[in-house]
């Protein structure tokens, strides 16, 4: 199993890298999130890898934190996700973002990437329920603040009256965690309006 590569980055073709180690050139795919940061082609690069072995091929690809290969390989485990999907969440969100969407059961971030519907985000969002480290932070956040329940609706109700995402999830990382549904909304209301 090929764990980690540190090399030369040769070529940047999104999604796609050619990274040289030692006169070997590995291709990898990576997500956008480990795209963007990216040093320049000819730089010196680390990624933590994840190898899949198919009857089409060997695929490599490639992550800039044990974070990220550690939410792409639990997206991996569920039936019906490949490499590909996988990507495209870690591309279109990152993974402390992922896992507040875990965690407080938001269909509504993950319906928003390119292939992702709303069946495909409920069976991610149940399926990964309890399975994602406490190690994200997010993750570990998100479980201390308001029940997931709680904190799904009261961030639901805020969306609905105009909020934006970031602004919901700000305003539910305040609360107090026992905080019922429309206390919370109206608690929220009351931080949201002095922001």
């Amino acid at each position: 199993m090929i764990g980690r590569l540190r090399g030369t980055l040769l070529e940047k073709n999104p999604p796609q890298i050619l990274l040289d180690v030692a006169g070997v050139g590995y291709e990898l795919e990576v997500p956008m999130s480990t795209f963007y940061n990216l040093p320049a082609s000819g730089q010196s690069v680390a990624l933590h890898t994840h190898l899949t072995i198919r009857e089409d091929g060997h695929f490599l690809y490639g992550f800039g934190s044990e974070d990220e290969r550690t939410a792409f390989r639990q997206l991996l485990k569920i039936s019906g996700i490949g490499a590909r999907t996988a990507l495209a969440v870690l591309s279109g969100l990152s993974v402390n973002e992922f896992a507040q969407a875990v965690a407080a059961q938001e269909t509504g971030r993950l319906v928003k990437i390119p292939g992702i519907g709303k069946k495909t985000a409920e069976r991610l969002l149940l399926e990964l329920r309890d399975k994602l480290p406490k190690s994200l932070p997010a993750a570990h956040a998100a479980a201390q603040s308001a029940p997931a329940g709680a904190a799904s609706d009261i961030a639901n109700a805020l969306i609905a009256l105009g909020y934006n995402d970031k602004e919901a999830q700000s305003a539910l990382k305040q609360l107090p965690p026992d905080i019922g549904v429309s206390d919370g909304i109206r608690a929220a209301l009351k931080l949201l309006s002095k922001a």
